[in-house]
């Protein structure tokens, strides 16, 4: 019932106005620092990387002053035409650590592997702000994987699509990386269910890794490649009560479909082939957080070795 209070903020039945909006965000705490986790980790790249900021996110907030952000890509060296272009993204939703972590590491480990072989461009780390706060929305209580849209009220949305636009036709491949935690349940559906004036539904949250691919442009081929790379690595998640994954019907084992483009999704954005969302399970009792950055990894090494090996 509407009627009932399930999160801390609000009034049940009504959208959030405001203040609601403000006393939502004096709620989040700095908890760890992007500059010492993900610039701090970029630095040594440069030797191998062609390293640029694409814009800055600017929060002003009364407690904490003026908050800035640079956002931070990676660039293949030797960038060519005649090579498949493929995006990787991570910390869309900044709480989902080992996809930060993982691309960073590809970056550092795994991409050299790939040269002359792919044209590769790297945003590790989307959501500065909401990384700090271990959070899912930013500043604004606005999601940014919600927000991939023409005038995007997220700074964070419209600062990577404005990096994508003058790529865009030559992408063969993007893979975004993502996580699904336990908060999604105590924390996050609450709050998205309060801030929009809606009853919240419970739902279950699976244990174990699996891909979200695109309703639009199913590719099914290049999520099974990457699901028996991931498997090597971590668990694949069983489906839930009633047959699906997060009340979403399974067209696969481990992969579910969304709307890309019309929800606003990251992985929407560049017209690629090849899109596919990952989702690791974090707090998992079978998985370690080791195993979570080197399944992000190993994902992502799976999606280029497809690409690279595709010949249509």
């Amino acid at each position: 019932m509407t009627s009932s209070r399930f999160y801390p903020i609000g009034t049940p039945g009504q959208a959030w106005g405001p203040a609601d909006v403000q006393q939502w965000r004096a709620r989040q705490v700095r908890q760890r620092s992007y500059a010492d986790d993900v610039l701090a980790a970029i630095e040594p790249l440069r030797a191998q990387w062609d390293v640029e900021s694409y814009g800055e996110v600017v929060y002003a907030a009364a407690a904490q002053g003026e908050e800035r952000f640079p956002l931070m890509a990676l660039r293949s060296r030797g960038w060519r035409s005649t090579l498949p272009t493929v995006l990787v993204t991570g910390g869309v939703h900044g709480y989902e650590t080992s996809g930060v972590h993982g691309a960073l590491r590809f970056a550092a480990e795994h991409a050299a592997a790939y040269a002359d072989k792919v044209n590769l461009l790297v945003a590790p780390c989307v959501s500065p702000w909401a990384y700090e706060r271990i959070q899912r929305w930013n500043f604004d209580a606005l999601d940014p994987n919600r927000s991939f849209r023409a005038d995007s009220p997220a700074q964070e949305s419209a600062a990577l699509m404005r990096l994508v636009a003058p790529l865009l036709g030559q992408f063969a491949a993007h893979i975004d990386l993502h996580e699904t935690t336990d908060t999604d349940e105590s924390e996050y559906r609450p709050a998205v269910a309060a801030r929009d004036g809606k009853p919240f539904e419970p739902a279950t949250i699976p244990d174990g890794f699996y891909l979200v691919d695109d309703t639009g442009n199913p590719q099914p081929a290049f999520q099974q490649a990457i699901l028996q790379a991931v498997e090597r690595v971590t668990h694949i998640a069983p489906t839930d009560g009633e047959g699906g994954i997060i009340g979403t019907p399974l067209v696969a084992r481990g992969v579910i479909e969304y709307d890309m483009r019309g929800l606003g999704l990251c992985a929407g954005i560049t017209g690629a082939r090849y899109t596919s969302t990952t989702e690791v399970y974090p707090d998992s009792p079978r998985a370690t957080p080791e195993q979570c950055i080197a399944a992000q990894v190993a994902a992502v090494c799976a999606a280029l070795d497809f690409v690279i090996s595709d010949k249509r």
